[in-house]
């Protein structure tokens, strides 16, 4: 699935399951507060910190999938065709970071 048919899924979502969108502060908020939930999960799981067992089951992939269903309903909601961006950003990337990556000792 490409992102723009990703946030179309998410505006139907929204449209047939929800009220409406959260405002963008209580978005954010949100999403902070879903990174945090990854955070945890990889500081404890492929980080130096003990992994709890009530951590154990947590699914990484789930936790990262409420990371891009948060920003999808930001990029909605503020009129961002985040496809767009995204293929610009990588174009950025691509065209900035080509050489500077393969010439930086520190990741040979």
């Amino acid at each position: 699935m490409d992102i723009k048919n990703a946030q179309k899924e998410v505006d139907d979502w929204i449209n047939e399951h929800g009220v409406r969108y959260f405002n963008e502060l209580t978005n954010m908020a949100q999403l902070t507060e879903e990174v945090g939930e990854v955070a945890r999960i990889i500081a404890r799981r492929y980080g130096e910190q003990s992994e709890k067992e009530s951590d154990k089951g947590k699914d990484l992939g789930e936790e990262l999938s409420d990371v891009m269903f948060v920003v999808l309903c930001l990029a909605n909601q503020t009129g961002i065709d985040l496809q767009a961006a995204f293929d610009k950003k990588m174009d950025l990337k691509t065209k900035r970071d080509h050489n500077r990556h393969h010439n930086n000792d520190k990741l040979k």
